[in-house]
Formats: C-alpha cells, sequence, structure tokens
C-alpha cells in the first residue's frame, strides 16, 4: 500500500503544479482573477466539487463508482427547502436529511453486497430513483421561502476564508485519518487491492462495504446542505453532472478506477483543478459548451494514462 500511497502523492504534486500554473496564467490574462472576491467565490464553488471528490474517492479505492452522489445533493437539497420553507427547525432538519443520506448510502450498499449488482448499475439505479424522487417532492418547481440566516452562512467568512470552505478542509483531515491511520481504512484499501485476499485475511468485506458507501453518502449529504446554503432555494436540477466533476477531481487527485489508490487531498486537488477551470472559463468569456468538452478530455486522457500505467505493471 506504501508504493500506491506514494504515486498518489507524486500525482497530487504534478496536477498541484498544473493548478499553480493555471493560476498564474489567468492571473496575468485577467486582472479579475486574483481579486478577493474572486478567490472567496473559488472557494465556495470548490467546496461542493471537492466533498464530493472525496466521497467519490472513498469508493474507487474499493473498486467500486457511485454514480449517485448529484441525487443524493439533489434530493437533500429539496427535502431541506421543502421542510423550512414549511416551518421546521433548520438543525433537526440537517440531522433529518444527513440520516435519510447514511440510508441512501446503505441502500448502494447492500446492492453491491447483497444482491451483488455492479457499483455501476446499482449507484446508477439510485441515481434514478432520488431524480424521480426530487422531482416529485419538488413538483419540478424551485422552491422558495427559506430564512434568510442559511444565506447568510454561506456568504459569510471565518478569519478571512468562506465558511463552506472550512467544510471542505475538515472533511479532508477526518477522511484522511480514517482512511490513514484506522484499521477500517486500512481494509478499504485492502478491498480495492485484492477482495478475496481481504476475505481471507479476515477483513469483513460486508461491514466495510457498507462503511465506504455509508460514509461517502453522508458526505453528499452535507454537500447538499451546504448547496442549499448557496443556492438560498430548493432547485431541483441542482447536482446535475456532479457525478463527473466528482469522478473527474478523484481521478486527476491520483485516484485508480483500478482500486486500492487515492486520497482525499487528492481529491481536494482534483477540485481545485476543476474549478479553476470553470472560474477561469467565466473570466476568459469561454462557451460554457467548450468547457465540458474541455473536462471530458481531461478525464478521458486521465484515466487512459492511468490504464497505460497498470499495463506496464
Amino acid at each position: 500500500m506504501e508504493s500506491r500511497i506514494k504515486f498518489s502523492l507524486n500525482t497530487q504534486i504534478v496536477v498541484l503544479i498544473v493548478a499553480i500554473a493555471m493560476w498564474i496564467f489567468l492571473g496575468i490574462v485577467s486582472p479579475y482573477f486574483f481579486t478577493t472576491g474572486n478567490i472567496q467565490s473559488v472557494m465556495r464553488q470548490m467546496t461542493i466539487q471537492g466533498i464530493l471528490g472525496i466521497a467519490e474517492v472513498m469508493v474507487i479505492i474499493t473498486a467500486g463508482i457511485d454514480l449517485s452522489v448529484g441525487g443524493v445533493v439533489a434530493f437533500v437539497n429539496i427535502v431541506m427547502s421543502k421542510m423550512v420553507s414549511a416551518g421546521s427547525n433548520i438543525a433537526s432538519t440537517i440531522l433529518l436529511v444527513m440520516m435519510l443520506s447514511a440510508l441512501i448510502g446503505l441502500a448502494n450498499g447492500m446492492m453491491v453486497y447483497n444482491l451483488r449488482i455492479p457499483p455501476f448499475i446499482a449507484t446508477l439505479g439510485m441515481m434514478s430513483v432520488l431524480r424521480g424522487a426530487t422531482l416529485l417532492i419538488s413538483n419540478g418547481s424551485n422552491i422558495f421561502g427559506l430564512p434568510r440566516s442559511i444565506a447568510d452562512f454561506s456568504s459569510t467568512n471565518t478569519f478571512g476564508i468562506p465558511n463552506l470552505f472550512w467544510f471542505l478542509i475538515l472533511s479532508v483531515v477526518i477522511i484522511e485519518i480514517v482512511l490513514r491511520y484506522t484499521s477500517f481504512g486500512r481494509y478499504v484499501y485492502a478491498l480495492g487491492s485484492n477482495i478475496e485476499a481481504a476475505r481471507l485475511s479476515g477483513v469483513n468485506i460486508r461491514n466495510v462495504t457498507y462503511g465506504v458507501y455509508i460514509l461517502a453518502s453522508t458526505l453528499c449529504g452535507l454537500a447538499g446542505v451546504l448547496e442549499t446554503s448557496r443556492l438560498w432555494m430548493g432547485v431541483p436540477t441542482t447536482g446535475t453532472g456532479y457525478e463527473l466533476d466528482a469522478i473527474a477531481a478523484a481521478v486527476l487527485g491520483g485516484a485508480s478506477l483500478m482500486g486500492a489508490e487515492g486520497t482525499p487531498l487528492g481529491a481536494f486537488i482534483g477540485a481545485l483543478v476543476m474549478t479553476t477551470i470553470y472560474n477561469g472559463s467565466v473570466l476568459l468569456n469561454v462557451n460554457p459548451f467548450w468547457t465540458r468538452i474541455i473536462v471530458g478530455v481531461i478525464l478521458v486522457v486521465t484515466v487512459a494514462i492511468d490504464q497505460l500505467r497498470k499495463g506496464r505493471r
């Protein structure tokens, strides 16, 4: 596992250098990039992508995939908005939607482990279910009437850093500790390396699978809560395409779709690159359709490089 972590760190260094080069370039071509307001905006945008990237990298380490991350964000956004706008207590509502997110993760884990459904199909089905439920609850319309305090939280800074960004930092630190310094984390990497060898070594495959999907979905629920604060409304179409961004952030940060490689810090750096691309495209007036093409090409090239490296190994 040490060699895998070393490779991931090397990948992170390369991607970080790319991100720095992009920031220097944008700072030169746009007088607005290095303004305080724009940097804080990048942090707020990066928070959602970063947290979803961390959730995705956990599943990818086990050689799985989670396509329901955007669906969880949208579902939490609508349920929270619907309840709070109807007068429910904000704290209890957040607790409820976080519990619902964990249950969604448990359902994903049960489909993958108990029903032996491939993670791609299981989470694709969950994504469809969540999208349908989101549209049913909202009737396909935006939900307004949320308290101003919700919007104020996302627009407020602490020590000059947006409140939302602190949650990303906290998520990176906690999941890094879990994966590096706990037996559960070692089992997660073992599961992605060789599931049969892990089973013969006494690893409880069921509990680890459940734990990974529950933790990943809970992180997505957190992203949904923060998205609600950022939007200050319920938007049933929010989270569309977040699956691609989360996978791209994870892979750019050194995660291998073959499993057993990847770190939360890598997802953080990958999300930084993704957010920089989106932010720079807006500042340079690049057609958003071209932006999606660029992101898709980056994802394909990164995965292709990973596959070539696996072949040589």
